[in-house]
């Protein structure tokens, strides 16, 4: 069992910057895969950016220079750096954790929301 608690959403002005936490308890050893999700009203979820074993990261095209993923591994905690945010980056933001215990199971942040605007 994994549980996340998501902080450091907000308002933020067009190119301004911000940083998401995520913060995990519970079987942390058993995490493969940790990653950031966003949904915009209206639309699907995208995964935004993404670490797993190995030290591999991905990112969206559309984040790709901006985003930076991280993790603090003292604190079982990962970040989303986000820089010269835009308009379009409006969204729910969602941290996920894949973690492996009789399978494979995916764990949910509760969301936060980050809004760009003037």
């Amino acid at each position: 069992q994994v549980q996340l608690v998501e902080s450091g959403g907000g308002l933020v002005q067009p190119g301004g910057s911000l940083r998401l936490s995520c913060a995990a308890s519970g079987s942390i050893a058993s995490i493969l895969y940790m990653g950031w999700y966003r949904q915009a009203p209206g639309k699907q979820r995208e995964l935004v950016a993404a670490s797993v074993s190995g030290g591999n990261t991905n990112y969206a095209d559309s984040v790709k220079g901006r985003f930076t993923i991280s993790r603090d591994n003292a604190k079982s905690t990962w970040y989303l750096q986000m820089n010269s945010l835009k308009p379009e980056d409006t969204a729910v933001y969602y941290c996920n954790a894949r973690a492996w215990h009789s399978g494979v199971r995916d764990y949910w942040g509760q969301g936060t929301q980050v809004t760009v605007s003037s």
